[in-house]
């Protein structure tokens, strides 16, 4: 077991940096899914393709730490479950229920066998198998209920892929396995991306977006945690470089240093530069993530704001921010463990209480 005694692991800024990410996903979904040309800077200016790397990283970082946290894989387990399943499936639930509502198709049609696949694929995380309701979102420009469950599915096989490399890392030296596991995933993407441009085909794009495709951001998550001493004592170094690569990747494609890049610039803000315990009142940011899509989508189908994009996008980030709230007080925070440093943390008038982001059961 590996554990750091860390003051920064304690005072850190990983809560705001996910609702950040959450935030910044819901934005550009916002935009592409609406299509309303006033929301063109959104794109410009913010990436949720960035956000769900750096996403996998403060997972790679914070999953491995609660594994070694852990007293057994059945704790770990629980704490992963306990964490990320109840709001996930109460969101594919309230989804499948209320939608009926606003269905092309009556009740006896909607409530059908596509309707049990959606529920069956999604509560499995397959949700790749039946994206979509009977009915429901046909007039949208995309028919997908949420579009963004689909790193959840990722998320989850990371969660089991952790004890296994765990295994390997105590059985063969770390640092080899580490960087093993993070060039295989690597090529893996890159393989698909050239099969993807010589064919033509999308099918390999989003195979690469596929375990293990994003494997690379989960473990220079890890990588950094394993080697924190270091990491902080060449910092400075660390940062330079890293936002070289990413600075010269913009024009030219530095796959193989990326992912790592990103990590260091992500976990940086994460661990340095401390703003306060802003997991003090709850974390919304799962519940921000899982819920903006399907708002969104309503809203679309709706006709909501269909005059007013700024109205759409504000009415948005208020129901979603709405949403979140409800989900963590109603759902998420009824299913930690009363040891969990979200419960204390939002329970705990004093500051100087642990911050939530970095614990045994952190997850996004």
């Amino acid at each position: 077991m590996l554990q750091h005694d860390n003051p920064r692991l304690t005072k850190n800024n990983f809560d705001l940096l996910r609702l950040l990410f959450a935030g910044t996903v819901c934005l550009v979904h916002a935009y592409e899914l609406s299509g309303f040309q006033q929301l063109g800077w959104i794109a410009s200016i913010l990436s949720s393709a960035v956000a769900v790397k750096a996403f996998f990283v403060v997972s790679g970082f914070l999953i491995f730490m609660s594994f070694e946290r852990s007293s057994s894989f059945a704790s770990y387990a629980r704490k992963r479950i306990r964490r990320i399943y109840p709001a996930y499936f109460t969101v594919v639930m309230l989804c499948a229920i209320l939608l009926a509502a606003v269905s092309t198709k009556n009740i006896e049609h909607y409530f059908s066998f596509a309707w049990v696949k959606y529920v069956l694929a999604n509560l499995t995380f397959l949700n790749f198998l039946q994206p979509t309701l009977p009915g429901v979102f046909d007039s949208n420009k995309l028919a997908a209920v949420n579009g963004a469950l689909w790193t959840l599915k990722i998320e989850a096989m990371f969660y089991l892929t952790v004890p296994i490399l765990v295994f390997l890392f105590r059985r063969f030296s770390r640092l080899p396995m580490l960087i093993l596991v993070y060039c295989s995933s690597v090529a893996y993407a890159e393989l698909l991306a050239t099969a993807a441009q010589l064919t033509g085909s999308e099918a390999y794009l989003e195979l690469g977006r596929q375990l293990p495709g994003q494997l690379s951001y989960f473990m220079a998550g890890a990588a950094i945690y394993y080697f924190l001493p270091i990491f902080e004592r060449h910092i400075k170094y660390i940062l330079a470089v890293a936002a070289l690569i990413l600075a010269a990747n913009i024009g030219f494609p530095l796959p193989l240093f990326e992912p790592f890049a990103l990590a260091t610039v992500v976990v940086f803000f994460g661990l340095f530069l401390y703003v306060g315990n802003f997991g003090k009142h709850g974390d919304f940011s799962y519940g921000f993530y899982i819920l903006h899509f399907p708002i969104i989508q309503l809203f679309l189908h709706m006709g909501w704001f269909r005059e007013s994009p700024w109205y759409f996008l504000v009415a948005v980030v208020l129901a979603t921010t709405t949403g979140a709230i409800a989900m963590w007080h109603l759902v998420e925070k009824r299913f930690l463990l009363r040891s969990s440093h979200y419960v204390a943390a939002t329970t705990s008038p004093s500051e100087s209480a642990p911050n939530p982001a970095l614990n045994t059961d952190a997850a996004r």
